[in-house]
Order: C-alpha cells, then sequence, then structure tokens
C-alpha cells in the first residue's frame, strides 16, 4: 500500500514500510548510542587487563612489607562491585606483552621491582624516592578505555599512597609522644645531674675554703721552722765556740757555765714557740666527710668523665633526632644549643677529674701535720731541759772540765744535725705550704668549673621541659584519626562515576532525532514536486510537505525519550518534560532539514550532516577551540540540548531552549515558502531540463 506522501529524487510512491523505516530510523541510532554509551562504569567487567606484579618486598624493622602485592590486591577488589572493576588476571611481563598484542587484555598494569623500597623510602637516612606504576594499553584500544584504565589504576595507586602515607604519618605523630616521654626523662635527669653537680660546687667552695686557711697556716709554720733552723745553727756554732773555750781554758768554767745558762733562755723559747705552733695548728683539719667526697670523686673519675661525655652525646643524638623528625625549628636549635654547651664543658670536667686524686691524697695529709708538730715541740722542749741540765753540771762541777769539753763538742755535733734536721724540715714544710696552696686554687677552680656546669645542666634541664611544653601528645586512636585526616586532607564530594556525564543522555538523543530528520528528508521531498504548476499558495504547499515530516518528528522524539526512560529509568515528571521537549525537537529539526534541502537542494543534505559532526564535536570535551562552541551555540541542536539537560537534571533552560526550537522551526518554515515561492518562477529551458528535481 502505498502514500500520497512523494518520494525525494524519483517518481515511485512511498510505501508504510518507508515510513516506518525513517521513523525507527533516529529510535535505532539513539537506542544503540544509549544502551551502547550510557553508564558504562557498570559494564566494566567485561574490560580484560593485566597486572604484572614484579615487586620485591622489603623488611622493616622485622615485618615484612609486600606493598606491590597489595596494590595488586587493591586493584583485583575495586571498591566491592563486580560490575564496577575491570576483569584482572595476575600476569607475567611476557604474558602481558602477548595479551596486550593479540587482544586478550585491554591494557597492562607493571609494578616494577623497587615498588615497596620507593614507597618507604622515607624513613630516616634513607633518599625519599616516589614510587610509580606503568600503565600500557592497546594501540588499538577504544577511545575510552584509556581513560577506565587510568582512572582505576589512578584511584588503586591513590588508596595504596593514602594508606602509606597514613602509616607514616600515625608513627611520627606516635613519635611526638615518645620523644616527649623521653625528653621529660632527660629533664628529670638533668634536674637532678643539676643538684648533683650543684653540691659538689658547694663541697668544693668548702674545701677551697679549709684549704686557703691551710696554705695560711702551712705558711706561718714554714716560717717558723725556718726560724728555728737557723737557731739551731746558731746553738751548733756556739756549742763549738764553747767546746774550745774549755779545752783551751778551764778558768772559764764559770764564763762557760754562765754561757751554758743563756743557752737554757733561747731554747726554752724556741720550745715554747714549737708549743704554741703545735697549739695552733691543733684546730686546722678538713672535714672526713670532704676526704670522702674527694676520694670518692678520684675512684669514680673515669665513670664521670663517661657519663658527662655519655650525656653530652645523648644531648647530641636528641638534638639530631629532632632536626630529623623536622620537629619544629626552635625547639631543635634550643636543643642542638644545650648540646653544644654540654659539649665545650667536657675538657674542663676531664681536667678536673684527672687531679682529683692528688687533691684527695693533699686533703688526708694536711690531718697529719698536727701531730708532727706536737712531737717536734716535745723534742725542743726536751731539748731545752737538756741545756738547762748542762748548764747545771757546769755549774757543780768546774773539775770536769775536760770531760765538759768532749760533752760540749758532742752536743754541738747532735746540734748541728739538730740545725740540718730542723732545716730540712723547715724546706718540707715549705713545700707543703706551696701544695696546699695550689691544692686551693685547684679547688676554688673546681668550684667554680662545678657551679657552671650545675648552670648550664639547669639551663639544659629548663630547655628540656619547655620542649616537652612544646611537643604534641597524641593516644594511637588520635594519632590514627589525625593521620588519616593529614594523609587526604581534602575530599570532594559529589563527583560522579559516569564517564559521559549527565549531559550524555540529552547529547544523544537530540543527535539521534537530527540524524532522524535529516533521514526523512534523504526519503521526503521538501516540497511538492508540482509546485510551479500549482495553483495552492506557497504557504499550503510548504505546509504539504512539512506536515508528515513533522509528524514522524513527533513520532521520533517520543520513541527516543521511550528508550531512554527504559535504559535510565527517569523520574516521571522529569521524563515527561523530557519527553515533551523531544517530540518538539523532532517537529523543529524536521522543519529546519526541510528548509535546508529546500534552500541548498542536495547540499543542504551535508550542511545538516555537518552541523550534527559539529555538535557531537563540541557535546564531548569543553576543551574545543571556542569558535567552534560560539557556532554550534546559533544551532539548532543547541536549544534542543539544553532544555532536554534542564529537564533531566534541573539546572534550568528548559524554557529557553524550547523558545529556541520555536523560533528555529518558524525561521525554518518561513524559509521554505520562500524557497518554494522562488521555485514557482523558472525559465522554459528550466522545465524542459528537469521538471521533477527538488
Amino acid at each position: 500500500m502505498s502514500m500520497s506522501v512523494e518520494r525525494a529524487r524519483s517518481r515511485k510512491p512511498i510505501t508504510w514500510l518507508t515510513i516506518l523505516g525513517v521513523i525507527l530510523l533516529p529510535a535505532v541510532i539513539g537506542g544503540i548510542l544509549v544502551v551502547a554509551l550510557y553508564n558504562p562504569t557498570t559494564r566494566l567487567d567485561t574490560m580484560n587487563a593485566a597486572i604484572v606484579n614484579e615487586d620485591e618486598p622489603v623488611t622493616i624493622n622485622g615485618q615484612y612489607v609486600p606493598l606491590g602485592r597489595q596494590l595488586s590486591a587493591g586493584l583485583v577488589e575495586g571498591s566491592g562491585d563486580a560490575d564496577g572493576n575491570l576483569t584482572w588476571t595476575i600476569s607475567n611481563a611476557d604474558d602481558a606483552a602477548a595479551g596486550l598484542a593479540d587482544g586478550t587484555y585491554a591494557a597492562v598494569v607493571t609494578i616494577p621491582e623497587n615498588f615497596s623500597a620507593a614507597a618507604t623510602s622515607t624513613r630516616p637516612g634513607e633518599t625519599p624516592e616516589q614510587a610509580t606504576i606503568e600503565v600500557t594499553t592497546a594501540p588499538d584500544s577504544l577511545i575510552v578505555d584509556d581513560a577506565i584504565t587510568a582512572q582505576i589504576t589512578s584511584t588503586a595507586a591513590t588508596l595504596t599512597g593514602e594508606q602509606i602515607s597514613t602509616q607514616y604519618l600515625e608513627n611520627v605523630f606516635l613519635g611526638f609522644t615518645t620523644l616527649g616521654d623521653q625528653l621529660g626523662e632527660a629533664a628529670g635527669g638533668a634536674d637532678q645531674l643539676a643538684d648533683g653537680i650543684q653540691q659538689s660546687a658547694d663541697g668544693s667552695a668548702e674545701l677551697a675554703s679549709g684549704l686557703q686557711q691551710l696554705s695560711s697556716g702551712a705558711g706561718q709554720l714554714s716560717s717558723a721552722a725556718y726560724g728555728i733552723a737557723d737557731g739551731a745553727s746558731q746553738l751548733a756554732g756556739g756549742q763549738a765556740t764553747w767546746a774550745a773555750g774549755a779545752n783551751e781554758a778551764s778558768a772559764g768554767l764559770n764564763q762557760l757555765a754562765g754561757g751554758a745558762n743563756a743557752l737554757v733562755a733561747p731554747s726554752q723559747q724556741i720550745a715554747g714557740g714549737l708549743q704554741q705552733f703545735a697549739d695552733q695548728v691543733q684546730g686546722i683539719s678538713v672535714p672526713q666527710s670532704v676526704i670522702d667526697a674527694a676520694q670518692e670523686v678520684a675512684d669514680n673519675s673515669t665513670q664521670l668523665k663517661d657519663d658527662a661525655a655519655a650525656r653530652a652525646a645523648q644531648l647530641q643524638q636528641i638534638a639530631a633526632d629532632c632536626y630529623a623528625q623536622s620537629l619544629p625549628a626552635n625547639v631543635c636549635d634550643a636543643l642542638q644549643q644545650v648540646a653544644d654547651d654540654a659539649t665545650a664543658a667536657l675538657p674542663t670536667i676531664d681536667n678536673i677529674l684527672d687531679n682529683s686524686q692528688q687533691i684527695a691524697t693533699g686533703l688526708a695529709q694536711i690531718n697529719e701535720l698536727p701531730a708532727q708538730v706536737t712531737a717536734l715541740a716535745d723534742g725542743a722542749t726536751q731539748l731545752s731541759a737538756g741545756i738547762a741540765g748542762v748548764a747545771s753540771g757546769v755549774q757543780q762541777s768546774a773539775a770536769g772540765v775536760g770531760s765538759l769539753a768532749g760533752g760540749a763538742s758532742t752536743i754541738s755535733s747532735q746540734t748541728s744535725t739538730l740545725a740540718a734536721g730542723v732545716s730540712q724540715w723547715a724546706n718540707g714544710t715549705d713545700a707543703w705550704a706551696s701544695g696546699a696552696t695550689q691544692s686551693a686554687t685547684g679547688a676554688t677552680t673546681l668550684s667554680d668549673g662545678l657551679t657552671q656546669l650545675a648552670d648550664g645542666t639547669t639551663s639544659l634541664a629548663d630547655g628540656l621541659h619547655t620542649a616537652v611544653e612544646q611537643l604534641p601528645s597524641y593516644t594511637d586512636a588520635e594519632a590514627a584519626s589525625l593521620a588519616e585526616v593529614v594523609a587526604d586532607p581534602v575530599a570532594a564530594e559529589g563527583v560522579g562515576s559516569d564517564l559521559f556525564g549527565a549531559s550524555a543522555i540529552p547529547l544523544l538523543t537530540a543527535l539521534a532525532l537530527w540524524f532522524g530528520a535529516l533521514g526523512s528528508f534523504v526519503v521526503l521531498r521538501a516540497f511538492p514536486a508540482r509546485t510551479l504548476a500549482s495553483r495552492a499558495a506557497s504557504p499550503l504547499l510548504a505546509l504539504r510537505s512539512f506536515v508528515p515530516a513533522a509528524a514522524i518528528g513527533a513520532v521520533q522524539g517520543l520513541l527516543v525519550a521511550g528508550i531512554v526512560q527504559i535504559s535510565a529509568g527517569y523520574d516521571w515528571g522529569d521524563w515527561s518534560i523530557f519527553a515533551g521537549v523531544s517530540i518538539l525537537a523532532g517537529v523543529a529539526f524536521a522543519a529546519v532539514n526541510q528548509a535546508l534541502v529546500a534552500v541548498f537542494g542536495g547540499a543542504g543534505r551535508w550542511v545538516a550532516a555537518l552541523i550534527g559532526v559539529l555538535a557531537v564535536a563540541t557535546g564531548i570535551v569543553s576543551t574545543v577551540p571556542g569558535v567552534l562552541t560560539a557556532i554550534d551555540a546559533v544551532l539548532p541542536i543547541s536549544p534542543a540540548y539544553n532544555a532536554m539537560l534542564g529537564a533531566l537534571t534541573g539546572s534550568g533552560g528548559v524554557g529557553a531552549g524550547i523558545a529556541g526550537l520555536v523560533i528555529w522551526g518558524g525561521l525554518a518554515f518561513v524559509a521554505t515558502i520562500l524557497a518554494v515561492a522562488a521555485r514557482r518562477t523558472t525559465t522554459a529551458r528550466a522545465i524542459l531540463a528537469s521538471p521533477a528535481t527538488g
């Protein structure tokens, strides 16, 4: 059965089958496009990809870390939706290359052998290196396959990186707490050390004061000893003279007796001076606690030197750890200054401790001085008594002048020996006084050094306490929560997983209806073949060809909208507006394609095809040249697309799009009328040449 609608470029009548084919053309085009392209991420399981894991796991602190294996598991597991992930195959390099070449795999993800080592290279003492993976796609892969593979692989790599960063940051935050605890312990130890050093400094000051007094008394003793030595020497000389006089003349016995009596007083003065000096030195003594403290310092000098060096090294290590863990710069600088001060004080401490045994020995000998002086005083007293006895004997027996002379010689010899001994004793006392003075000076230096060390240790303790107060402290839960936020501080909400976005359906629908209208006027005539001879008005002739095409366009719009609803399942309210716009677009597109063919003839169909291609080019991506976007914005597909998009997404523009379609349809129908009117004026030659074209 045929219809009264005229076929283009042929006198053969149009059948209902032809009309049905024209009606179904955009439905078939739109259905294929929508079914094939709408929400492709739900069918990712149809794509095959291979994973080549060449990673060599590392061991950190005794823990096995196979990050390549974890990334492979993340790719295979995906988001938990089997249809939302590729079909992955764990393969090797040769099989993956062969599968990529023969089409078995759409892509190959290669995890290099240094992946775990690079991903964990943020540990102290290592050079940080970024872990990378390689994604290779087939050279004949489809347009969007690369984007899908890259998106899924990038997401899995990002999640793995976030897990690594989260673990690293959690350890860093817990390290703050551990460092704070260690610094707190170090600060407490520094407080105790400062107190002990201050006590040692106070004891050293007391020791220096006692040694100063001892040095002063030793100086006085030395002066007295030299006086005794001089007196003894003079006594020995007098005894020798006296003995010679006794040998020369016994008549001088009375004079000798007088001389002996004269010696009694000086010897008694010497004995009295020595006794007085003995009484003075009885009060000079060094407390046993000071001697014990000095001896303890001497006994433990090596350990004390090692402890001081260890403390300084520990401070240097704490400062280095502070810089390595990227703690606040002011804290690290303060720690480094304290560590440098402690290191600079080590030579002074070592010098004092090296002389500690000499100091302890000198202190012990000081307490022996009173007994020695007392013994010397007793000897001088006995000597004085002997001299008195000699004088008495001379007075009692002048007859024993010869014997007395011999005895005088003996006394002279003994007195000379005594004078030599006293002189040696005086020299020893002088040396002892000099040693006491040096000990006092050393004790004063020790006290000053210990005071400085105590001040530095106190400053160290204060700095450590300040550092502890400034360092944050976290529990395990707080560190884990904070690490998760810092590892991924920014999250994007509202990002869809559809690679084509919400605009895919409106664009595909508009294109299907446009090419459907183009197909209508591939089959139908833009105006009747007998336009030139017809008596009907030009608008009526244009309307006679437009009505069938408009009816076909309306049916096409409804069919395509129905296919969209079956595939996407939109809200019925939104879809009803979308369906109305689709029907209007089918009618308007029929009018525009009729005008193109009516005005330009067969070239109008090429123009219509170019309009469709331009709509595809500008509707897929926003990075097309601005001139193409500007041209597309004024073409008839643009208002249809905007109205459909607004109907489905609520973004607005439905009214403006409908107005644009009405305007385009009206202008196109006017252009068709003008083209029909122009066709009704011709020449005889044109009539004879081609009566049936149009």
